[in-house]
């Protein structure tokens, strides 16, 4: 019987909940519209795309480094890392080495055409985040940090879990 009432106020729940209103599709939305605009200001400031402009960003912030760590820095899945990586590289951003460690995987680190992509790129995303939550005053962008933050770190645990 409470199986049932669980499936009757899950019903309801849904029913009195629009779409737009939860926030899980506002956050979908969020990321859909900053991918697009995104997209648009790496194709035409660096001739790359949305992956490859995350994946140049997270070896420079990170390198050096795995395709595996890039993948999840970048947060693509591993085939788009990558590919995206190999793109780099055949465009001279990236330099790829096998690794020092192990003798069978590869490690990535900017060449110094990427070091200097990577800076601009730097200075696009400081820019796009102006422009995304400029609408926001400082108090306000720091307490969406914090609470996005929480939210991110109650998703990882549960993915754990």
């Amino acid at each position: 019987m409470s199986n049932r009432r669980t499936s009757d106020q899950d019903a309801q729940a849904s029913e009195t909940l629009k779409l737009e209103s939860a926030l899980t599709y506002r956050l979908h939305t969020i990321n859909k519209l900053g991918d697009r605009d995104t997209n648009r200001a790496y194709t035409q400031e660096f001739g790359l795309s949305l992956g490859e402009g995350r994946c140049l960003a997270a070896i420079g912030r990170f390198e050096p480094v795995s395709v595996n760590d890039l993948a999840r820095a970048s947060n693509l899945d591993k085939g788009h890392a990558s590919r995206s990586a190999q793109a780099l590289v055949e465009r001279g951003l990236v330099r790829k080495a096998v690794s020092e460690q192990d003798g069978r995987g590869v490690v990535l680190t900017l060449t110094a055409s990427g070091q200097q992509t990577y800076e601009q790129v730097l200075t696009m995303i400081a820019r796009r985040n102006r422009e995304i939550f400029g609408c926001l005053s400082g108090e306000e962008q720091a307490r969406l940090g914090e609470m996005l933050e929480r939210v991110i770190a109650g998703l990882r645990q549960n993915a754990g879990a």
